[in-house]
């Protein structure tokens, strides 16, 4: 799992624990680390939501300024499913 370049260091601080993807299928798994710096996130829980669920308060909680802001960087590729990935951070990597 990728974050933009300035959500990389709030992610490490565990500032931001949440992130909204939009993607055709999912792309992490629950239980599931995903290498991010010198640790690795974990996958705590995984949902499918919609637009609509989407508010401020969740832009915030996952990094962005807003909605919009969040918009522009949430969708991959021809996805049209919306995802709230919620993880914690890992210091060091399992294994």
């Amino acid at each position: 799992m990728q974050f933009t370049k300035r959500l990389r260091e709030p992610v490490m601080r565990g500032e931001v624990t949440c992130s909204v993807r939009i993607w055709r299928r999912p792309h992490v798994k629950v239980g599931g680390f995903y290498k991010l710096g010198a640790g690795a996130i974990e996958v705590t829980k995984l949902r499918q939501i919609e637009l609509g669920d989407i508010t401020p308060a969740l832009a915030r909680k996952s990094g962005f300024a807003g909605i919009v802001d969040l918009l522009k960087i949430a969708k991959h590729g021809p996805g049209e499913t919306v995802y709230l990935v919620e993880f914690v951070y890992h210091d060091a990597a399992p294994g």
